[in-house]
């Protein structure tokens, strides 16, 4: 009888991204993780990276179509950080909004940065959730994305 070894499963590492967020700071997490050739970002809100974790400031309070692009354009820079091209590489966005009279504004984010009509590969599944509020209420939308690179690292 021959035994045979089976190989063990090459397990890909965790990769960290952090910015200088205050809630990252204050809470202990980071923006996103990547393993393998998925990446997973936090729930991302417009903060201004430069405020204290004692008070951290919002952007734009009142207007959630600029929170969101401000949240998308963080997200993006988070997952390029991690390897992945852009936005092509996000397969899906969850979207949190405290009021329902901002989803029209928050869904125009959405399309004017990661629509199917963009092209190039652009385009994920996609949820809209409406929400009792966030942590701070100057905080109108809350936007989480998964992404998918090619190979493993």
């Amino acid at each position: 009888m021959s035994s045979q070894t089976t190989p063990s499963p090459t397990i890909a590492k965790k990769q960290y991204h952090g910015t200088n967020s205050p809630w990252e700071a204050k809470i202990g997490y980071y923006r996103a993780i990547r393993r393998g050739p998925f990446i997973f970002v936090s729930g991302t809100t417009a903060v201004d990276l430069s405020s204290d974790t004692t008070s951290p400031k919002v952007l734009h309070p009142g207007d959630a179509k600029a929170q969101a692009l401000i949240s998308f354009k963080e997200i993006i820079k988070a997952i390029q950080a991690l390897g992945a091209r852009g936005a092509e590489d996000i397969v899906r966005t969850k979207m949190f909004v405290q009021r329902q009279e901002d989803c029209a504004a928050v869904a125009k984010a959405f399309t004017e940065v990661l629509g199917k009509q963009n092209g190039n590969g652009v385009g994920c599944a996609a949820t809209m959730i409406v929400v009792g509020g966030f942590v701070d209420p100057d905080m109108l939308v809350e936007i989480e994305c998964d992404a998918m690179v090619d190979g493993i690292e």
